[in-house]
């Protein structure tokens, strides 16, 4: 699932590394009774207290500290109440719904009802039932339907978090009563280091940070009884232990799943400091931490993961984990603030004037903490939390809404820091990102995204779509061409392959090869043939133009290079892009550009493709030019799918122009946006400069 190369002595590294887990993985496996037996294992001064005594201490302490508003919990409910009313009034009804009905939505797959029994082992929209057998022995996909992602994400138990803030609104101990059934039912069906929950530790991470939210906001209710408290400090225990003893680490490349395991064990550590384990954890989890830190992200602030929902994920789990340190006086080095800070710049930059985040690369829809459920492209909360971190009002968009977030991790305290800022508005500047191979042409609302990024040495792969030199573009208000997202990883393999296939992608396609190689079977690995290369980044008042090229058909019989230009004219607003195949031989050539859901697009008799937005009456018109062979076909609109949020998709269309040619051959796009009330003759004269 890794790619890169390895030194020889990294890969006896990782040989080694192996054979120690699987030695480790024959001990666990012999001793699943007396884990699952183990109570929670106390400090000295802790195990002394009695259960009553315990009780209190847990109901009183006022170190370490929680996220302020998780803290203040009560506080904070009357402030969310006033803030944020019909939020408030959705949240309420959304925890009766899942104390009467059991039922919450799961990612983009909407409500699901999970019956008055919970099964935690069935997956909800296959109904696969994953088996109780040792965790380490569980395929993780069938390729029948099922999806252990889904089964993973009701097993996180984020919506108990949703639970805890309606009690914290309201009052009501029935809410608190459905949270310790549930938590009840799931320790009694879920056995440590048996099942398919127990099978990644990435997911055994997530779920101990939010049953450890969720329990700060019931450690006041009369629900929490002494035995109640003894069985989640031993859910505490047994998934800190879990974690450790299952880290998901490579010598050849680490992942966001490995962070998450650091970042859960110091959460944990910080957090249960009566636990005898805690100590340790905390200690070696931040060194880990801020190693890590070094290792994913890149000089620019982009992780390395070379995915945006990726990129989001793992700037959730640091900016958080970084709030937390900083409340309970644990010290972090200026440098690594200061690459924290570069990550929310990288996100503020790929953020379009939509307030959208792009989906390059595979993206699950995951979150460290539910507290408000959004879809995988809605990530612009975190740098509200950003801007009150570090007071830096470039993070405040105008034009977004307060996030509820804010309240909840940083109190009324971050709330008003946040108001007191002044408002970022949108006339930001074109940015690059080398490192990611990201560079965005803007201007006012005016949005081009340019994807060259590509396999490199010790960064993982398995993320990674063909995409090379691929766009999206937005201008007013409305995105137009757009990535089309991840939808889903196992459930269906075919639609997996679909969706990060050079055909799905606004980039060029030859022969119907795709830029590396993937294998429909293989859902998590992909070639490195494409290397993207940019050639060329020149900025300047009026006009700024990109090169780059990518080598991922120079395996063809007769190879092929693709170079792509673009040149964005500020002032005229609109671009040019040209795609240029130089090589040997005759090939068939595909251009494409994919656009985003709910437009209307159509084929001109001019020969221009016009995209329609209905609801501000804006459009995007690309004029495809130098068609100098007879082989050249007018573009056809060809049926595609999008998505937003990982399970949910939408239909949508993409512009193919098909060409049979000898190379080298150019294909010359200007692209030209008319917004309400501006005229179409005019906006297209002043783009009639587009070949020089």
């Amino acid at each position: 699932m890794l790619h890169g190369r390895i030194s020889f002595a990294g890969a006896t590294r990782e040989a080694f590394r192996r054979g120690r887990a699987a030695v480790s993985r024959r001990r666990e496996r012999g001793m699943l009774d007396e884990l699952a037996a183990q109570p929670a294992r106390l400090r000295p001064e802790y195990q002394r207290l009695s259960s009553s005594d315990l009780l209190t201490h847990f109901r009183k302490r006022s170190t370490p500290a929680f996220f302020l508003g998780f803290e203040t919990s009560a506080f904070t409910a009357s402030r969310q109440l006033n803030l944020f009313p019909e939020e408030t009034e959705r949240l309420i009804e959304s925890a009766w719904l899942i104390t009467n009905e059991h039922r919450w939505p799961l990612l983009g797959f909407g409500e699901k009802e999970f019956g008055d029994h919970i099964n935690w082992h069935r997956d909800p929209l296959s109904e696969r039932i994953w088996p109780l057998d040792y965790h380490a022995d569980i395929p993780l996909w069938h390729n029948d339907g099922s999806d252990i992602r889904v089964l993973w994400e009701l097993n996180r138990l984020g919506h108990l978090i949703s639970l805890g803030r309606a009690y914290a609104l309201t009052r009501e101990e029935v809410f608190a009563a459905e949270f310790f059934a549930q938590v009840e039912s799931w320790r009694q069906h879920n056995p440590v280091a048996r099942g398919a929950n127990w099978s990644c530790a990435m997911e055994v991470a997530l779920r101990a940070m939010n049953l450890l939210a969720a329990f700060y906001l019931f450690r006041d209710s009369r629900n929490l009884s002494e035995e109640r408290l003894l069985m989640l400090l031993t859910m505490f225990d047994q998934h800190g232990a879990h974690i450790r003893r299952n880290l998901e680490f490579s010598h050849v490349a680490t992942s966001n799943h490995y962070l998450s395991d650091v970042v859960s064990l110091l959460w944990l550590g910080i957090m249960l400091p009566e636990l005898s384990a805690a100590k340790e954890w905390r200690a070696w989890a931040l060194a880990e931490l801020l190693r890590e830190m070094d290792k994913q992200i890149l000089p620019d602030g982009a992780d390395y993961e070379a995915s945006t929902g990726y990129h989001c994920f793992v700037l959730e789990l640091f900016l958080q984990t970084f709030i937390l340190c900083r409340a309970n006086e644990i010290p972090i080095a200026d440098k690594y603030w200061r690459k924290l800070h570069r990550m929310a710049v990288y996100l503020r930059a790929i953020l379009r004037p939509d307030g959208m985040t792009p989906l390059i690369g595979d993206t699950d829809g995951g979150e460290v903490l539910s507290i408000v459920s959004r879809t995988a492209n809605d990530r612009a909360h975190l740098l509200a939390l950003s801007a009150v971190v570090f007071m830096d009002a470039q993070f405040k968009l105008a034009r977004l809404a307060v996030p509820q977030e804010l309240l909840w991790l940083l109190g009324e305290y971050g709330f008003q820091a946040y108001e007191q800022l002044p408002s970022s508005h949108e006339r930001t500047s074109s940015q690059a990102f080398p490192d990611a191979g990201t560079y965005v042409l803007r201007h006012d609302d005016q949005f081009l995204l340019f994807n060259g990024n590509g396999a490199q040495v010790d960064r993982p792969a398995s993320h990674r779509h063909n995409d090379a030199l691929s766009i999206e573009i937005s201008a007013c208000g409305r995105a137009f061409i757009v990535d089309p997202g991840t939808y889903v990883y196992t459930a269906n393999l075919h639609e997996r392959h679909l969706f990060r296939s050079t055909a799905y992608h606004s980039t060029v396609e030859v022969d119907r090869v795709e830029q590396n190689r993937t294998d429909e079977n293989l859902p998590f690995v992909i070639g490195n043939e494409a290397q993207p290369r940019v050639l060329e980044w020149e900025r300047g008042p009026e006009l700024e133009s990109l090169a780059a090229e990518h080598y991922g058909y120079r395996r063809l019989p007769q190879p092929v290079t693709h170079r792509r230009r673009v040149v964005f004219n500020k002032r005229k607003r609109y671009w040019f892009i040209s795609d240029e195949l130089t090589g040997e031989g005759e090939h068939d050539l595909f251009f494409r550009f994919h656009f985003a859901p709910g437009l209307e697009t159509s084929v001109r008799s001019d020969g221009m493709v016009e995209v329609f937005d209905k609801t501000n009456s804006a459009r995007l018109l690309i004029n495809a030019a130098e068609l100098n062979v007879s082989s050249a076909s007018p573009p056809e609109l060809e049926t595609r799918f999008s998505t937003q949020n990982y399970g949910e998709k939408e239909p949508s269309v993409s512009a193919c122009w098909f060409v049979r040619a000898a190379l080298p051959f150019a294909m010359n796009f200007v692209m030209v946006p008319i917004c309400l009330g501006e005229h179409e003759g005019e906006r297209l004269s002043l783009a009639m400069d587009f070949e020089d």
